[in-house]
């Protein structure tokens, strides 16, 4: 399932070359680094947790078996990180932008946004996805964001497909709640005062 160039390096760093494994890391560091800042909302944390993915990934290479492709099982590693760090530190700032991207994934949360100019949009979008819960919000992430299939994200939390699919649709649910509770009003005292 991985890639051959990601086994070829895989293979020489498990023989011993070391150097290989830089090529890894390049490959990688932005997608790491990119869960890891959105899931712990601190640029210091999140290369603090991109090091440790990166460190573990390294000492663990030799049980990686190419059953998934290894960005996802890297990902996984990454998740794991992430979720230690953040019970290390629950008073992690929550002041991560939102990408535009979950604008075009989510279309019916779009819908009530509309006309509504993009910046405060942004801000209103990311005050929603913050009230989630932290597993309902990685989720989102993962699902949207990341563009990550459903079996990889089973691989990544360990959650079985039946249980993933019921988070999702309540995670997607509970925004569409949140946005519609905390932005419907924000519209109506917007145009009430034209």
């Amino acid at each position: 399932m991985t890639t051959t160039k990601d086994q070829l390096y895989i293979n020489k760093v498990i023989k011993g070359d070391t150097n290989a494994f830089a090529h890894l890391v390049d490959a990688y560091k932005n997608m790491v680094f990119s869960l890891s800042f959105k899931m712990t909302k601190s640029r210091e944390e999140a290369e603090e947790v991109s090091q440790d993915t990166f460190i573990k990934a390294f000492k663990n290479l030799h049980k990686f078996k190419g059953d998934s492709k290894f960005s996802t099982w890297l990902y996984r590693i990454a998740y794991h990180a992430c979720l230690d760090a953040i019970k290390k530190n629950k008073n992690h700032n929550n002041s991560v932008e939102i990408n535009e991207i979950i604008y075009n994934q989510i279309a019916s949360i779009d819908s009530i946004l509309q006309g509504i100019e993009r910046k405060e949009r942004a801000k209103m979008m990311n005050d929603c996805l913050l009230k989630l819960p932290e597993e309902e919000r990685s989720l989102i992430w993962m699902f949207y964001f990341d563009e990550l299939s459903l079996i990889e994200i089973m691989e990544v939390t360990a959650i079985t497909e039946a249980n993933l699919k019921v988070k999702l649709h309540r995670a997607r649910k509970k925004l569409l709640g949140i946005v519609k509770e905390n932005v419907a009003p924000e519209i109506i005292s917007h145009y009430g005062r034209k």
